[in-house]
């Protein structure tokens, strides 16, 4: 037995939202707060489906939402947090008040995923093969250096072995008494 479904999808509007129906909903949340999604959309009077009104709310009419570019420390941290916390953009969207997961995430793959390509030429292994022998590091990068010499150029390749990260909880630290 799973869960009912969250509407029928019959008579309700799809697509755009209006100027009308965005105030509807920012009146209703004021009034009655956040929560219960499912039922919103009927008392709020809205011909939408409850995650359709959820989406919009996070996504675009909540107050404390920032508009516009990212500084360059932002653009700095979200590197470094997807560095640690890969694609969990939920978890990065946390430590950076007033954006949403779904905005970074954008941000991610439209400029910063192409400038940290570029500037490092840091390349990922292909996956091992059958019959191959794997590398003893599951996290090796590979790091091409080009000479500028117009009379000779050289490629070396270097290898670096970064850690692969942890997650480190309290209840995961054993601690011994020396006695």
């Amino acid at each position: 037995m799973g869960r009912a479904p969250c509407c029928s999808k019959v008579g309700l509007r799809t697509g755009p939202w209006s100027p009308k129906e965005d105030k509807m909903l920012t009146n209703y949340i004021r009034a009655n707060g956040e929560g219960h999604w499912r039922n919103l959309p009927k008392k709020a009077g809205l011909l939408r489906c409850g995650k359709s009104c959820r989406l919009r709310w996070m996504n675009y009419l909540r107050p404390d939402i920032r508009r516009g570019n990212n500084s360059y420390d932002e653009e700095d941290l979200i590197i470094r947090l997807h560095s640690l916390l890969d694609n969990r953009w939920s978890l990065i969207a946390k430590r950076l008040p007033g954006r949403t997961d779904n905005e970074i995430k954008n941000y991610w793959c439209s400029n910063i995923s192409k400038k940290v390509e570029t500037s490092s030429r840091v390349t990922q292994p292909k996956a091992s093969r059958v019959g191959k022998k794997k590398s003893k590091f599951t996290n090796v990068k590979k790091l091409e250096k080009k000479s500028t010499d117009n009379s000779k150029a050289e490629t070396t390749n270097t290898k670096i072995y970064l850690p692969k990260a942890v997650k480190v909880s309290p209840f995961s630290v054993t601690v011994r008494n020396i006695g």
